[in-house]
């Protein structure tokens, strides 16, 4: 056995296995991009790089052999630099979104790319789920909304943007229709009370997501019915009232308690639900400035004022949304508001202090030429948008138009955002994307071989890849080609990425670590044969 120490770790390892290896078994994670068991490591990325004490050198650990008496450094602030910028030189050239620019563009921040992607693949009920995780009241939305989303859609740049809002509205008419509509899963009980004033759009998004974390939750309106400017500033033609009752009904079949002709500060003290509730939420739209310094609340103009990343006031455990800390905003703002104050009140439920939202690493690819573009374009449905006017719930007939105009969708997004290890340790190490970064080069759409997809740009070059088809007996396999910032990883004489990896392709699939190089989900069907191939070839 060989004895070293690891930051504080003093331990005994087997010689021979590498300072990663070792690190491993003490539970310390050291970073890395271009490492993959079982084959030669080429030590291409340096985000695993440690400090040798003894020397002063910076090494990669996942090629360095442990010595008797090593003394290694993994966790201080000079190894995380070193980290960092190692990052930041990969990020530099690193281009494409982690985030479609439709994620932005729309207040709630829903996953919009997975959506489309589960329509155009027929699994409407997935599709539900994936907007609910987000917006609680699409089918409403889909009928009110603005459609930030589609003003940024990418698409729209060149024949008009996908009918992303349509869309939301499609899965979710189908749901209201179906005889037992989706009602998600609630934590188990916390024993934590939540007080909600206001069942208009934000109030009602508070309470579904607050439900679903476990807390106990109770609606306070001065209406008589939920849904507060749902019924003001909509006609019958634009939001069908039987679609507005039923989708509103959702919140409550929760389990979320209403109470209705209740004004909190004439009815009902605040201080009095201050002492009965363990966190309480001002949704109350906007309010006389008298009436809320009169409640001891601070007041910047006619609006509330909070901290704008905790939705907190100057009083703890009091938080306020939606249209009392702003001037009046859109439905979707205010179902945004909800969300993000439902994650603030859980956290102060929990722990009794307030993180505030959490943040989105992203790596943007920018705006493209015309002529880019119309590259892109080509690879999606050719369909020209369309939309649906009709004011009444949408049924299965329109499956095979939602998913033509699904099909429209350019999938900015990477589908390996939420697994994808250069975002996890860009986010981890505070990686600047922009530190090191050149103008963009002419810009590559994704290649395309059956099932198999290659994005250039996402490509770091690290060469993992390259190693693991060797080892995975690759008819033909994977080589650089080029020199420089032009060097490249391409099948030898160009050939299809089917045929020069057979059954290789998906092991190199699944060591990369950016999805540079993946499987299209909606022809992995077509995989099988190409795997056969490959064993044939062997």
């Amino acid at each position: 056995m060989v004895r070293i120490q690891i930051d504080e770790h003093q331990i005994e390892v087997p010689p021979g296995i590498t300072i990663r290896e070792a690190a491993e078994l003490v539970g310390v994670e050291i970073p890395t991009l271009c490492y993959a068991p079982g084959v030669h490591p080429p030590t291409s990325c340096l985000v695993c790089l440690v400090k040798l004490v003894d020397t002063g050198r910076l090494v990669p650990s996942c090629a360095t052999r442990v010595e008797d008496g090593m003394r290694i450094e993994s966790e201080t602030p000079e190894v995380h630099a070193a980290r960092r910028t190692a990052l930041e030189l990969l990020l530099s050239d690193h281009w494409g979104d982690c985030l479609a620019p439709c994620f932005f563009g729309c207040p709630a921040q829903m996953d919009i790319p997975t959506m489309l992607r589960q329509i155009a693949q027929g699994q409407v009920r997935d599709a539900l789920i994936t907007v609910k995780k987000d917006i609680v009241l699409p089918a409403i939305l889909g009928r009110v909304c603005p459609r930030p989303c589609e003003k940024v859609c990418r698409r729209a740049q060149a024949d008009g943007a996908v009918a992303i809002c349509g869309l939301k509205r499609f899965v979710a008419d189908l749901d209201l229709a179906s005889p037992q509509p989706y009602l998600p899963d609630c934590a188990l009980s916390t024993g934590k009370r939540a007080a909600i004033v206001g069942a208009g759009p934000t109030g009602l998004s508070a309470a579904w997501f607050l439900r679903q974390m476990g807390h106990a939750v109770t609606l306070f309106d001065k209406n008589e019915r939920p849904g507060g400017r749902l019924w003001t500033e909509t006609t019958p033609e634009q939001l069908p009232r039987e679609i507005l009752e039923k989708e509103l009904g959702l919140v409550f079949r929760l389990g979320v308690e209403l109470h209705l002709g209740v004004s909190v500060g004439q009815d009902i003290p605040l201080e009095r639900l201050a002492r009965e509730f363990d966190a309480v939420l001002l949704a109350w739209g906007a309010q006389e400035p008298t009436l809320l310094e009169r409640l001891g609340l601070k007041v910047s103009g006619r609006a509330l004022e909070v901290d704008r990343q905790t939705y907190q006031t100057n009083r703890p455990g009091l938080f306020a949304a939606g249209n009392a800390i702003r001037a009046k905003g859109m439905v979707i703002r205010s179902v945004a508001d909800g969300k993000g104050v439902a994650l603030c009140m859980d956290q102060f439920l929990r722990t009794g202090r307030v993180q505030g939202l959490p943040g989105h690493y992203s790596v943007r690819l920018g705006k493209l030429t015309a002529e880019e573009l119309a590259q892109w374009t080509a690879q999606a449905s050719p369909a020209v948008r369309s939309d649906w006017s009709e004011a009444g719930l949408l049924g299965m007939d329109q499956l095979e138009k939602a998913q033509e105009q699904a099909r429209r969708c350019l999938q900015c997004d990477c589908s390996d955002v939420h697994t994808c290890k250069l975002r996890r340790y860009a986010d981890q190490y505070g990686a600047d994307p922009n530190r090191f970064r050149t103008d963009r080069p002419p810009w590559s759409p994704p290649e395309r071989d059956g099932p198999w997809v290659y994005e250039p740009g996402k490509c770091l070059r690290c060469g993992l890849c390259i190693e693991v088809a060797t080892a995975a007996g690759a008819p033909m396999g994977l080589a650089f080609y080029g020199r420089g910032f032009d060097v490249r990883i391409a099948p030898p004489f160009d050939r299809p990425l089917s045929e020069a990896l057979g059954r290789a392709a998906q092991a190199c699939v699944s060591a990369c670590p950016t999805a540079a190089l993946r499987l299209d989900e909606e022809k992995a069907d077509l995989a099988l044969p190409v795997l056969s191939q490959g064993t044939k070839r062997e």
